[in-house]
């Protein structure tokens, strides 16, 4: 018999995928965290309330995407979904390629496992995450946080950390503009020509090299794709303006974080110079954003209370 623990409150970065080159393997937490607390049994429907980020928009109701992972661990489990609230708050942008959707599927199963007293084991979680998700990227750094390679091997999932300098910081441009990530990836081609394969895979190795070693100098050429984001740009323009913008001000590396719309860029000093010309970069794109200083985690999701 599971015993539940009753109150509890769990918190989850935010995540940024691919990382340029590391299409679908490589991601990283940044410091922006949601909020999930577990409000006590009680009479009234289960559902969510949304504080933040999404708050009026997104559904109070059982077809949140949190509360339907909060459920699948029980079914996991074999048992029934207890019938509670669950507190959200929201400060990670939706639909901007910062892990929002990842964020909602680790914060409810995290939750749903620590208030069943942790049956399942941080692997379970993650495996049980990717396969919610699709794709391992913003779900390993979300539940393990840092740097994470994700591959599968023989349906299983393999990760491995990279470390980071501590000196590094992170400066994103959110536009007002979502990016739908299924649109986003319903442009990408199934094939791709050998000099692009190779093209990514020395970037990926070489961004991982740069990260772990601390040679910062290559991120300029490591956070170069050309796999994913030459398709993006066709439905966000400003998209190779603003990550320019972004090395002109004095970022190491700047690329498409997720699948959009946010732009991410790796500073050690001058951040908000950088974020100043990725915002005059967008606005004279036609786009208005938000201009976010931050730096990456080692932390992933943790029971705060």
């Amino acid at each position: 018999m599971i015993v539940m623990n009753k109150k509890l409150t769990v918190r989850i970065p935010a995540t940024s995928a691919n990382m340029g080159p590391g299409f679908d393997c490589l991601g990283i937490a940044l410091d922006i965290w949601n909020t999930v607390s577990i409000l006590e049994d009680s009479l009234d429907s289960p559902g969510v309330m949304v504080i933040g980020n999404g708050q009026g928009e997104l559904s109070s109701g059982t077809d949140n995407l949190i509360f339907q992972s909060f459920s699948h661990l029980f079914d996991e489990l074999g048992e029934k979904t207890p019938n509670v609230t669950l507190e959200c708050e929201n400060r990670i942008p939706l639909a901007r390629g910062m892990g929002s959707s990842s964020a909602a599927l680790v914060g409810g199963l995290f939750a749903a496992n620590e208030y069943a007293g942790k049956p399942l084991s941080q692997l379970d979680l993650l495996e049980i995450a990717a396969g919610l998700e699709g794709h391992p990227d913003n779900v390993a750094s979300a539940l393990l946080g840092g740097m994470q390679i994700s591959v599968y091997e023989e349906g299983h999932m393999v990760t491995a950390s990279v470390p980071f300098p501590e000196s590094l910081s992170v400066v994103l441009y959110v536009p007002d503009t979502p990016m739908p990530t299924e649109e986003a990836r319903s442009l990408l081609d199934s094939n791709v020509a050998r000099s692009e394969a190779v093209f990514n895979i020395g970037r990926a190795a070489l961004l991982v090299h740069a990260m772990s070693t601390g040679q910062l100098e290559y991120l300029r050429y490591a956070t170069q794709d050309a796999l994913h984001q030459p398709a993006r740009q066709k439905i966000f323009f400003p998209m190779n303006n603003i990550i320019k913008a972004a090395m002109d001000g004095g970022g190491l590396g700047a690329f498409l974080s997720g699948s959009g719309s946010t732009v991410l860029a790796f500073c050690t000093d001058r951040e908000y110079t950088v974020g100043y010309e990725m915002a005059d970069a967008g606005m004279k794109s036609g786009l208005n954003g938000e201009i976010i200083v931050t730096s990456p985690t080692c932390r992933g999701a943790f029971l705060s209370s």
